[in-house]
């Protein structure tokens, strides 16, 4: 009797299943604060402001690993964060910078935006990056305020909040070549065969439950990557059975090898079943139908199989299919499936290939910045909504009221009191920006934030 299956739990064996999809938040470091110090020092009168800027907040960093095998580790461990970044120092020393988050994930894994459904990056090799967000600016010392008109600024801005973003992590696995068959049609097998790979064999239906690799080495010359797709069943494109959440591993390969079990009596016949199988695949993904594919005929080590191969060869070539009779398990036909797989692959320029090029790091645009704009309600006056203006105010310390007249200035010349004339404001009416609330007085950007 087979195993009872386990959809989440590792096997007897201990190994963890394959997780080939997550969703995760992270959060980029918040920059430190300036410092508003001046400098105190013996024979050094009016000194003048010091304060040192604060340390860039920590990137969230995502890298492919080839140590890394699975997504399971990101799945139960969704929240990551960026260090926030050291607030600066008088004598102009700026704080220490925080440490980026990096994330480890398996060679071949997309990154999507939750938000905006895009695609980000494909780590599609060894120690390729991408920065998906960059940590917070820090915030100005004093000294930085600075100027002809303004000798002792006694205010500092403070760090810039961290960015959020929700991403979609996929897995799809980087292969050359994908051995896709129905259940027990002897893929794991073959794999083992030709490869050093040690996938779970046994004589019934879903013995393989998840995907595995195998390295093929034909010669000193040329190898190439081998994927054992676990058996997919009619319907497995609206995602019947296990075989649709592992469709997509076979979209990155080059060849296709379609593996049919000419000893099985339990279905209708091996060409029913090639035509089946290929309607799952064009149903999936049109492109994955017209993929090349080699043909097998296995388990002709039985005689009724062999028989059936040679019925079945002239109507296989009738529809232009070249049907390759073969034994995983006692190895025949094995080197020829290998010369057509490598003929397959040296026209795709899939082999031969004697160094990679350079691991690529990629920045990821920033999340859509929201524009400003001012929405009127009863409760809450008058709501400044923006990306810039929120974070302007987010970077001022409200509790300085030097600070709030360099906010008040700074938000008069970005022309938000005249956007807030426009929609109608009146002296005493509530402004709203944030965590910032305000009393609205016209001084037409010359007076002080009451």
């Amino acid at each position: 009797m087979p195993p009872p299956l386990s959809a989440t739990g590792p096997d007897r064996s201990g190994v963890a299943p394959l997780v080939d999809e997550a969703i995760i938040e992270v959060r980029s470091g918040r920059g430190g604060n300036g410092a508003a110090t001046f400098r105190r020092e013996k024979f050094v009168p009016l000194g003048g402001p010091d304060g040192g800027n604060g340390g860039k907040g920590g990137d969230v960093v995502i890298v492919a690993d080839p140590r890394v095998r699975t997504l399971l580790d990101l799945q139960r461990h969704p929240h990551w964060r960026g260090q926030e970044g050291v607030n600066g120092q008088c004598g102009r020393k700026s704080g220490r910078n925080g440490a980026d988050c990096v994330i480890r994930v398996p060679v071949g894994t997309l990154l999507h935006d939750v938000g905006t459904g895009c695609l980000l990056v494909d780590l599609k090799q060894e120690r390729d990056s991408c920065v998906v967000l960059q940590g917070g600016r820090g915030g100005r010392g004093n000294a930085g305020f600075a100027s002809a008109t303004r000798r002792t600024p006694r205010f500092a801005e403070l760090g810039e909040p961290g960015q959020h973003r929700s991403i979609r992590l996929e897995l799809k696995l980087l292969a050359d070549v994908g051995i896709i068959g129905f259940p027990n049609a002897g893929k794991s097998t073959l794999v083992s065969r030709i490869s050093a790979a040690k996938p779970k064999i046994g004589d019934y239906p879903f013995t393989t439950l998840a995907p595995n690799l195998g390295a093929v080495v034909v010669d000193h010359a040329t190898s190439f990557i081998v994927a054992d797709i676990p058996g997919i069943i009619e319907g497995a494109h609206a995602g019947k059975g296990l075989g649709h959440q592992f469709l997509r591993h076979v979209e990155r390969t080059t060849v296709l090898v379609h593996l049919l079990d000419f000893a099985s009596s339990e279905r209708k016949g091996p060409l029913e079943d090639f035509d089946r199988l290929n309607r799952e695949l064009a149903l999936f993904n049109e492109a994955l139908s017209l993929k090349p594919q080699v043909v097998v005929a296995n388990k002709i080590d039985v005689s009724e199989a062999r028989e059936m191969c040679q019925e079945l060869q002239p109507v296989f070539a009738s529809r232009g299919v070249d049907l390759l009779p073969l034994s995983a398990v006692s190895g025949e036909g094995v080197e020829r499936l290998l010369r057509e797989v490598v003929a397959y692959l040296r026209t795709d320029g899939r082999v031969d290939a004697k160094a990679m090029s350079e691991p690529q790091r990629t920045i990821a645009p920033r999340p859509t910045e929201r524009p400003t704009k001012i929405d009127v309600s009863f409760d809450l006056g008058y709501v400044v909504t923006g990306s810039v203006v929120e974070k302007l105010v987010a970077m001022t310390d409200l509790e300085n009221p030097d600070a709030l007249n360099h906010l008040q200035r700074t938000l008069d010349g970005m022309g938000i009191m005249k956007m807030l004339k426009s929609a109608g404001i009146r002296d005493g009416d509530f402004v709203r920006i944030g965590n910032f609330v305000s009393n609205f007085v016209d001084e037409d950007g010359d007076g002080e934030t009451p």
